[in-house]
């Protein structure tokens, strides 16, 4: 369900076509809360059906158009309850960590592979997250600019403020995993032994960073 209420974010700002949502998710939200096209769109049509936004047919150049969506009250209600209400949290399914679980059926090779394996994906996906940063403090991320520029300017520190908290969190979650994949480095070397050269274990992508 709250895929509905990334969408609902999206759409107070102002209409916006199924094609521009889709990006405009993709720059934003999808960083917090993935979902493919295949999703948006059919989550698009129930939120029409149920009231929650309403969809316009829109000219496009000379013979086309375009779906436009806006909000409904009863979708503005919905989001109002919907950031009252508490977090329904949902059971962790954690690949990563259900396979380090069981690291002791496989060879130190592959274990120290997958733990690279891990640093690497989470230095890719901080190295994101501390662009996103930049970006907000610049004030050239689209969303946020879209969302400053109808919100009153009073506002316009909380807004930033709130958006920069949601990301650091995103960084502080990514050094985490990293700071874990290479406690579990260590620890296939203190129980199997240090490789016997580098060939099995090569540096990950900015190992030396952080």
């Amino acid at each position: 369900m709250s895929l509905r209420y990334a969408l609902l974010a999206l759409l107070r700002v102002g209409p916006l076509s199924g094609y521009d949502l889709q990006k405009q998710f993709s720059l934003s939200v999808g960083h917090v809360w993935h979902a493919p096209d295949s999703q948006i769109y059919p989550e698009l049509r129930k939120m029409e059906t149920e009231g929650l936004i309403e969809g316009e047919e829109q000219t496009r150049g000379q013979r086309g158009t375009r779906r436009v969506y806006h909000v409904t009250d009863a979708g503005q209600s919905a989001y109002a309850e919907w950031m009252r209400s508490p977090l329904d949290y949902q059971r962790v399914r954690d690949p990563a960590h259900l396979r380090a679980a069981y690291l002791e059926n496989t060879t130190p090779e592959a274990a120290r592979a997958f733990l690279h394996g891990h640093v690497s994906e989470w230095q890719s996906e901080r190295e994101q997250w501390e662009q996103e940063l930049r970006r907000i403090d610049a004030r050239d991320n689209p969303m946020l600019v879209r969302r400053l520029a109808v919100t009153p300017e009073a506002d316009h520190e909380r807004t930033v403020a709130f958006k920069r908290f949601a990301y650091e969190g995103l960084v502080e979650r990514a050094n985490g995993e990293i700071a874990w994949a290479r406690r579990g480095l260590e620890l296939v070397d203190r129980l199997d032994g240090p490789p016997d050269d580098g060939r099995n274990s090569p540096p990950s992508r900015g190992d030396s960073q952080a």
